[in-house]
């Protein structure tokens, strides 16, 4: 068999999907993704399995949906089982690397790489463990802790710092590989552009507070928010958080400047890839594990199904010496679960067990599929009880368990501006979607299963007081370096 190139795979940390410039956004810079995908498909359609860091790490790990693989929220890492692509190219015989953010629970646990390189995973192999409390009656507030963190502007913080540290053994560890004569995979993980934040000033500029894209559906102009997610945004400080207006334009500006930071070191790492002699032969995905609300109907953050926060970034570079054709663009739905089968198609690897996922490289060759329906779902902080969506061709469904379910047509309203779920006339699209949800999973089932497990990890901790003190309030610090 022709030996494969090798395979670069970038995850960054809430990434709106639309905050690139391939993409239309009106102000963001992203010249470097942009390259990216010029030079191979973007997926315009591509969703997380679970709109919070670590249930969607866990099933891009092992390709499963969160559901199957009862890693329900940021307190249930990953720890090498189910075992997962890693494990499958380490069979393989394939060299297997990570380098930056996994957000599994600690690096001495075999979650399929030969070498983890400055990671960063959940505090003492715990997280957020007040986050799993979720009766409504019992749930934990942190009274005082701003969402989006206490200073909102330029300049420098643990997570700038981390990800120069990322980029920078990156660029190294291409260097020292630049004679392999075998194929590898490499992980990067970076964390921007999520919060805190704060930009280095020289990103931060790129943007004036008087050139920011306008408010969508913000509740001072009258917006009514879905009252699932009036509950889920109660229990974080986020749009009552802004001390004033000019403060949470600055947010805004300082979220765009991190997606450029985050784009300039995406452009360091390509660079590298030129200089050491791989990139001819390097295919490269781009990711990102959840978007992030931006302020969208009052919300910051991510934790819900909208598009802001659920549809992620997805772009595959083929390396140039395969001299391939690819559409550039990709409608069909896909996930982060294709990611995994795309790593393992790339390198021929097998993975025991059913997983959902399909390899973009094949997704790519049927470019306007409407038939193919992916979902997400989310069990963790804020919710009183879980939320799933469904994309099927121009439709999503978001059913959330005990209440009104939303419905929107993407194709005629891409911003979700009408939510057609109680509308008579499209009555039989809502029954269709709810009927192709049920055959991926029952939601009451597994709301269940998700609060009972939880319940239990809770007492295992010594009840509902110990358990409201365990875990970082808001962002995971990064591994001292």
């Amino acid at each position: 068999m022709k030996r494969p190139p090798n395979l670069l795979v970038i995850l960054s940390d809430q990434h709106q999907a639309k905050a690139m410039s391939c993409e239309g956004h009106p102000v963001v810079q992203t010249p470097n993704l942009d390259s990216l995908a010029e030079r191979g498909t973007r997926f315009t359609n591509a969703y997380t399995p679970s709109p919070i860091c670590v249930p969607a790490r866990a099933a891009f790990a092992t390709g499963r949906h969160v559901h199957d693989i009862r890693n329900w929220d940021n307190a249930m890492p990953y720890v090498g089982n189910p075992r997962g692509w890693g494990h499958a190219l380490q069979e393989k015989g394939v060299r297997v690397e990570s380098i930056g953010k996994l957000h599994y629970r600690k690096d001495d646990d075999d979650a399929g790489f030969d070498v983890q390189h400055i990671p960063m995973h959940v505090v003492d192999g715990v997280g957020m463990v007040w986050g799993s409390i979720r009766k409504e009656e019992d749930r934990v507030f942190h009274e005082g802790v701003r969402m989006m963190g206490d200073y909102i502007g330029p300049g420098e913080s643990s997570y700038t710092k981390y990800d120069r540290a990322v980029t920078e053994r990156t660029c190294d560890w291409l260097k020292s590989s630049a004679n392999d004569e075998e194929p590898w995979c490499l992980y990067v993980g970076l964390v921007a552009p999520h919060h805190p934040l704060v930009a280095p000033q020289e990103f931060f500029d790129l943007y004036s507070l008087d050139n920011l894209p306008e408010d969508k559906l913000h509740p001072r102009d009258g917006y009514k928010q879905h009252p699932w997610i009036m509950k889920q945004a109660a229990s974080m400080i986020g749009e009552e958080g802004w001390t004033s207006e000019e403060e949470r334009k600055t947010a805004i500006a300082a979220y765009l400047g991190l997606t450029s930071w985050m784009d300039h070191n995406v452009g360091q790492i390509v660079q590298s890839l030129k200089e050491n002699g791989l990139y001819d032969d390097t295919t490269i995905i781009y990711s990102s594990d959840h978007g992030e609300n931006l302020g969208t109907r009052g919300l910051w953050g991510k934790m819900n199904m909208y598009e802001e926060s659920a549809k992620i970034p997805m772009i595959v570079a083929p390396a140039p010496r395969l001299d391939l054709t690819e559409p550039k663009q990709v409608r069909t739905t896909a996930t982060l679960l294709d990611v995994s089968e795309t790593i393992l198609d790339h390198f021929d690897a097998n993975l025991a067990g059913e997983r959902p996922g399909a390899s973009l490289y094949e997704l790519a060759q049927k470019p306007d599929d409407r038939d193919r329906a992916v979902i997400s779902e989310y069990h963790a902080i804020g919710s009183v009880s879980a939320s799933f969506m469904l994309r099927k061709g121009a439709w999503k469904l978001i059913e959330y368990v005990g209440f009104e379910p939303e419905l929107f047509n993407l194709e005629n309203d891409p911003e979700e501006l009408v939510n057609l779920g109680s509308d008579p006339e499209f009555a039989h699209i809502l029954a269709d979607l709810k009927s192709e949800l049920s055959k991926i999973c029952d939601p009451e089932e597994a709301n269940a299963m998700a609060f009972a497990d939880q319940e239990a990890m809770i007492e295992s901790y010594g009840g509902t007081a110990v358990a409201a003190t365990l875990g970082a309030p808001s962002a995971t610090p990064p591994p001292k370096l």
